[in-house]
């Protein structure tokens, strides 16, 4: 019958839109993965050539010093310490690389990273390198953030207490730390993020932003 065919006909109508509408998502899921792996790999890279400018860029750590024929083995040897020692509240060095203020080196051993550290922490900047949050190293109150990416901080949640931490600012001092507890904080708690007696902080946003993993570490 005629309402017969009409029904059939507007049932096609609605399964080809429902088809086009599924092509549709489809693509535009594979858009979003494939942008997503794209600013993952360029992530990896940017940090990979500014870890590899800021290690030529950083000193070498003092050999010990030597005994000379003339002074006595017992004799103590003289100490000078770091400036940071004295003056713990000084600005942290800098390193600028293509338009970005770099503090140090971050070295994650049991995530097999050695990421660039940049002085400020910016969305633009965050989508190179991990960035300071807050905080000195020398003040043993560093907060660093960085973003998901898997190059970066995307698997912080698989640090264990005790894992090492090490931190290498721009004058070649080396600043060791131990894993001690790891958060699951609210994303928008941002006071919780420096609360505590922590020398140093790690953090970065789950998948879809709701939450933030949080790596408490002590100095080792």
């Amino acid at each position: 019958s005629a309402a017969e065919v009409r029904t059939m006909q507007s049932n096609k109508r609605r399964g080809g839109v429902l088809i086009t509408l599924g092509v549709a998502l489809v693509l535009g899921a594979l858009l979003l993965v494939g942008f997503n792996l794209a600013q993952e790999n360029q992530a990896k890279r940017s940090s990979a050539e500014a870890v590899t400018v800021l290690e030529k860029q950083i000193p070498a750590a003092p050999d010990a010093p030597q005994e000379s024929p003339e002074t006595p083995a017992d004799e103590p040897q003289a100490y000078t310490p770091p400036d940071y020692v004295l003056n713990p509240n000084m600005d942290m060095p800098i390193e600028r690389i293509d338009g970005i203020e770099y503090v140090g080196i971050l070295q994650l051993p049991a995530l097999s990273l050695e990421l660039p550290i940049a002085s400020q922490w910016s969305y633009p900047v965050l989508r190179k390198a991990p960035a300071r949050y807050s905080g000195s190293a020398y003040t043993q109150d560093l907060v660093i953030c960085g973003h998901n990416y898997t190059s970066h901080f995307g698997n912080l949640s698989a640090l264990e207490p005790g894992d090492p931490v090490v931190f290498v600012d721009m004058d070649g001092n080396v600043f060791q730390y131990q894993v001690a507890e790891q958060e699951l904080l609210n994303a928008e708690d941002v006071e919780a993020m420096q609360e505590g007696d922590w020398a140093l902080t790690l953090f970065t946003c789950t998948i879809g932003g709701k939450n933030r993993i949080v790596i408490r570490c002590d100095p080792a």
